[in-house]
């Protein structure tokens, strides 16, 4: 085996490094960094080498996250990513910061609440990913450099015939030593160095060997496992994931082959999933692998729909009803609200009511539920700074506001229209009727 494949081999399983060094078990709640003699460049150009190994899929999680309230046996499917800073130092050195992210499907007994998470490195990541860039520089650092046949002849003074002709440095041939060999058998140093270099390759043989070992049998467990019905897998990578189910739909992002997705709900062209908590999209129908039986559950609601439509619709207005209320972190990115607690309330269209209801209706119901909520939430003392409504139907759509804003508008302080305005509401004409409504 050549060193390259050698080296590709360990990299492609570095994420087990833990099954063959247990130096690093204390959790780190702060970036992994240590400092290096070489320069910044010289650094640099070495992580590039190990760019392979910066990411990738963990077969376990156990061993890699801190402790935490959940359990790591409902994590599936986990994949690991380094960022990498590399800073000069004072002494014309490196200092290079190692930061881990580890994502995870969670499969959580109540469904609503799977979805992907993101878990605490314990620091072991970091760790082994600084002891292979330290063994990388010192490699090259320890390699013997590249012998010239003869050093470059020195001009010789015009003026000074007696001048001693230059010596050559080309390395003399020993006893029992090859003529072509780089090595020569007196030096010390370079013994150590082919010792050295056998050492290493033996040890790197042995645990490819264990590192093959165990990696069949988590093949063998996941093979082995129960795979829910309800995911669907994508097919090919670069699919798009939509924010609606309509062509040209702004995109949510672009997932890549064998992601997998809980499934909400679907139709004949297209599929609304679950990306994480509540976050959703709508993924074409033929971009994705769907499960027989969920096929066949598929026909069955489409005729338990089917009498649905039949029944009268509601006469009392109500189109909508609430499906679940909680306290959560604001799940977009709207500046009002980011990183801050707010009231979500998820919102599923009524038995008996069309699939999809008009921008008038939502923005109505959208309308009573702050008020509502405004009402209760400021007579106790809680930590929500705002509300926000989710509907979970095929035309979907989130509005969010603050409670200051809603206590504005109430004191008179603002007209309905401005209130919309300051509001999110995404997409817009969602929720704002248009002409004919």
């Amino acid at each position: 085996m050549t060193a390259f494949s050698t080296r590709s081999l360990i990299l492609t399983f570095c994420i087990a490094g833990t099954i063959l060094s247990a130096r690093h078990s204390d959790a780190q709640s702060a970036p992994a960094e240590r400092t290096f003699p070489q320069s910044k460049v010289a650094v640099e150009k070495t992580l590039k080498q190990l760019q392979s190994s910066a990411s990738g899929r963990l077969p376990v999680l156990d061993g890699f996250t801190r402790p935490s309230d959940l359990h790591l046996d409902r994590f599936q499917r986990g994949y690991y990513q380094c960022a990498i800073q590399v800073s000069s130092t004072a002494s014309g050195g490196s200092l290079v910061r190692v930061t881990t992210k580890i994502t995870a499907w969670y499969t959580d007994p109540a469904s609503t609440k799977s979805g992907y998470q993101v878990l605490p490195s314990n620091g072991r990541l970091e760790s082994d990913f600084l002891d292979r860039l330290q063994d990388a520089l010192s490699a090259q650092a320890t390699s013997p450099p590249a012998i010239q046949s003869a050093a470059p002849a020195a001009s010789k003074p015009k003026n000074n015939p007696a001048a001693p002709e230059p010596t050559l440095s080309a390395p003399m041939p020993s006893t029992g030593a090859s003529r072509n060999s780089p090595f020569k058998m007196g030096s010390p140093t370079n013994s150590d160095a082919v010792a050295s270099i056998a050492t290493r390759k033996a040890v790197e043989d042995k645990q490819i060997q264990e590192l093959t070992k165990e990696a069949k049998g988590l093949e063998e467990i996941l093979r082995n496992q129960a795979h829910p019905k309800n995911l669907v897998a994508v097919k090919k990578s670069n699919t798009p994931v939509l924010i609606s189910p309509v062509e040209g739909a702004k995109v949510l992002f672009l997932a890549t082959a064998e992601d997998e997705f809980e499934i909400l709900d679907m139709n004949a062209s297209w599929v609304h999933v679950r990306i994480s908590g509540l976050s959703r999209g709508w993924i074409r129908r033929s971009s994705l692998e769907i499960p027989e039986d969920f096929e066949s559950d598929a026909k069955v609601d489409a005729r338990v729909d089917e009498k649905v439509e039949k029944t009268p619709a509601p006469t009392n207005g109500e189109h909508f009803q609430i499906k679940n209320e909680e306290i959560a972190s604001f799940p977009g990115d709207w500046e009002a609200l980011h990183g801050k607690t707010v009231k979500i309330l998820t919102v599923q269209t009524a038995s008996g009511s069309a699939s999809e209801t008009g921008s008038r209706a939502k923005l109505e119901f959208t309308k009573s539920l702050f008020e509502k909520e405004y009402a209760e939430l400021t007579k106790t003392a809680t930590t929500a700074a705002g509300v926000v409504v989710i509907f979970d139907s095929s035309d979907g759509g989130m509005a969010a506001t603050t409670l200051p804003t809603i206590q504005q508008w109430k004191a008179g302080a603002l007209s309905e229209q401005a209130f919309w305005r300051r509001c999110y509401l995404d997409p817009p004409e969602t929720f704002m009727p248009q002409s004919g409504q």
